[in-house]
């Protein structure tokens, strides 16, 4: 054990929100709020943003009952942002708020790219002599994050995707004359959620096609595989990554030519559309893109309880982690057994194994054709979507958190 490290404590939320992000906001924040050695919790307005600009909430004044709603409160209570750290000043600024706050611990909640927000943030600290204690709480329903068996929010999406291909199928089937549905599903390179559509077979209503951005697209080849579908059942479900790729590098929603974020990722989107364009094209038949878009993410109404659970977990085991003299290291999950039964473990990983790597879907557990994933895949996703989310409801409508956020 380290020697005890006294001081107030900072949390932030950045990148895209989540079905289960604030239960690890409550994780971190309960466990900072019930330790003698950390003297005050702060939260961040949107992210490293919030200390940059010195906007903090003191979360010592939330009423303790709102703060347990952040269980299940999609999104991220706090405010989020997409903000590259730009150079050595940002880091300076970012040290004299640590000393005008004498914050001795610093969590940071996010994916890949908040990883490298808090390995920066670390090295300077360390380089500056400066004692502070960096922890990386993970979060994306990407499940990209390298070093860690799957990511919080990846469970619940991944649940709400293959419910709603479900649904789709079901809605798609139903008339007797012939239709084409291609499903658009989030996934810049790693196809973690366009896969998870195969889990919809064991409610009997699968997609008859899966492409994934871990193979490069071919048009041809695609609408092929749909003709032949089609002229089968006179009926086809296609689900596809928004970030599939032609051989040239383009996404097929051309997205070269649109926006990009603050990390200079292309802003994806319209795949769908193209795609029934150019099915109706070939075939003459109805065909209808659907893009599940941003409802993937917040889907609190249908989370998984064993992601709620482990995001919360995630964020405790930082803040523990932290106490016992670790840093520089971000949360991972490990996959054990128990009695025959899946059981979620948690280990460490430094912070410059996870920043700015992904973890793509490995090549044996899609199908040879490339259309479908394997039973492999289904197994390792399948224990991540059990149970639901029992969050309180008021009017028939879920009660989410009502936070003061009381400026510092």
């Amino acid at each position: 054990m380290s020697e005890k490290l006294k001081g107030a404590a900072v949390f932030g939320q950045s990148g895209g929100p989540t079905s289960v992000i604030n239960a690890s906001a409550y994780g971190v924040i309960k466990a900072a709020l019930d330790a003698p050695e950390i003297t005050k919790v702060y939260g961040m307005a949107h992210g490293i943003v919030g200390l940059l600009n010195d906007t903090l909430y003191d979360m010592g004044e939330e009423d303790p009952e709102e703060l347990k709603l952040l269980l299940n409160t999609p999104s991220s209570a706090l405010g989020s942002c997409r903000y590259k750290l730009k150079s050595d000043e940002d880091l300076a600024k970012i040290l004299e708020m640590f000393k005008k706050y004498d914050i001795r611990y610093f969590f940071y909640n996010g994916g890949n790219d908040s990883m490298d927000t808090c390995s920066k943030i670390s090295d300077y600290m360390s380089k500056v002599g400066y004692d502070c204690r960096v922890m990386g709480v993970p979060k994306t329903i990407d499940n990209d994050l390298v070093g860690t068996d799957h990511c919080p929010g990846f469970g619940s999406a991944a649940k709400y995707i293959a419910t709603s291909i479900a649904e789709i199928h079901k809605d798609a089937y139903v008339y007797d004359t012939g239709a084409i549905t291609i499903v658009e599903i989030m996934g810049r390179n790693a196809g973690w959620l366009t896969g998870s559509a195969a889990l919809a077979e064991l409610s009997d209503a699968p997609p008859d096609l899966i492409y994934l951005p871990e193979l490069l697209f071919d048009m041809d080849a695609f609408l092929t595989d749909v003709e032949a579908v089609y002229k089968k059942k006179t009926k086809c479900l296609v689900a596809i990554s928004e970030g599939a790729q032609f051989a040239d590098g383009t996404f097929i929603s051309q997205a070269k030519a649109s926006a990009t974020d603050g990390f200079g990722h292309a802003q994806l989107g319209g795949t769908a559309t193209r795609l029934a364009l150019e099915v109706n094209k070939k075939l003459g038949v109805r065909v209808r893109g659907i893009e599940l878009s941003l409802l993937q993410r917040c889907a609190a109404h249908i989370a998984s309880q064993t992601d709620i659970d482990e995001a919360f977990l995630a964020g405790k085991s930082a803040v523990e982690y932290a106490l016992s003299g670790g840093t520089g290291k971000m949360v991972i999950f490990t996959r054990e057994s128990e009695n025959g039964k899946y059981k979620c473990g948690i280990d460490y990983e430094p912070l410059s194994i996870c920043a700015n790597k992904e973890k793509k879907i490995p090549r044996e557990w899609i199908t040879k054709e490339g259309t479908y994933v394997t039973r492999d895949f289904i197994d390792y996703v399948l224990p991540l979507i059990q149970g639901d989310n029992t969050r309180k409801q008021e009017n028939g409508l879920p009660r989410f958190a009502k936070l003061k956020k009381v400026k510092v």
